[in-house]
């Protein structure tokens, strides 16, 4: 049993996603963000860093949601190509979500809607760096259905929940026309459904997820 600390937020989504597409079985064990409870050293123990996503596997403490990625998926023999040149098309999408999606996205929500003072040139470089790159991921899925050619994997996995809120950072979706279709082929799927109601916010009934998970709701 795979032992899942995770928050409902784009990063925690994509361990939970992951943790359905391969049919691992996992528990959850919510941490309470604005509590500071990724703060409190039994946390610290398993991530020294203090964010989450994480999971302990027979004891194997492995955080950052890359690297998770990458591990479940050799674990599960899954959503990463065996050859050569697949494997790694699948992990640089992996490491652009990482590296550039995440942080950049990641800072404008922030400057947008938890800075303290509004900065224009904070938002107005942020948000102009976000569509940029997703303009990179749309130039691909304009080609293939899938970031790293025909086959879904760990790439698509990660960037997905990043791309659904998109719109949280001031980008637009409608300008993505093969971007768009991909997010909602993707999140069409029944592990992407059930994953990213995983675990459900503080605000959100069950009624709710329920419904997430049907697809009625996006």
């Amino acid at each position: 049993m795979i032992d899942l600390y995770t928050s409902a937020t784009p990063n925690g989504r994509k361990v939970s996603i992951m943790l359905e597409e391969t049919g691992l079985p996992y528990e959850v064990h919510p941490v309470r963000l604005d509590k500071g409870e990724q703060k409190l050293p039994e946390f610290l123990a398993i991530n020294p860093n203090g964010r989450i996503p994480a999971i302990v596997d027979e004891g194997l403490a492995v955080f950052e949601s890359g690297a998770i990625l990458l591990y479940l998926a050799e674990k599960s023999g899954g959503f990463l190509p065996e050859d050569t040149e697949g494997r790694y098309a699948a992990i640089q999408w992996l490491m652009f979500q990482m590296a550039g999606v995440g942080p950049m996205q990641g800072q404008a929500h922030v400057f947008r809607h938890y800075a303290p003072e509004t900065i224009p040139y904070a938002v107005e470089r942020y948000t102009r760096e976000t569509r940029r790159l997703y303009s990179v991921a749309d130039g691909v899925l304009s080609k293939s259905p899938y970031l790293a050619g025909t086959q879904y994997t760990v790439a698509d996995i990660a960037l997905w929940p990043w791309a659904n809120v998109c719109d949280y950072a001031g980008v637009e979706m409608s300008e993505f026309p093969a971007l768009s279709e991909w997010v909602e082929r993707v999140g069409a799927r029944p592990a992407v459904r059930r994953g990213s109601v995983v675990p459900p916010r503080e605000d959100e009934t069950e009624e709710e997820r329920k419904r997430k998970i049907s697809g009625i709701l996006v």
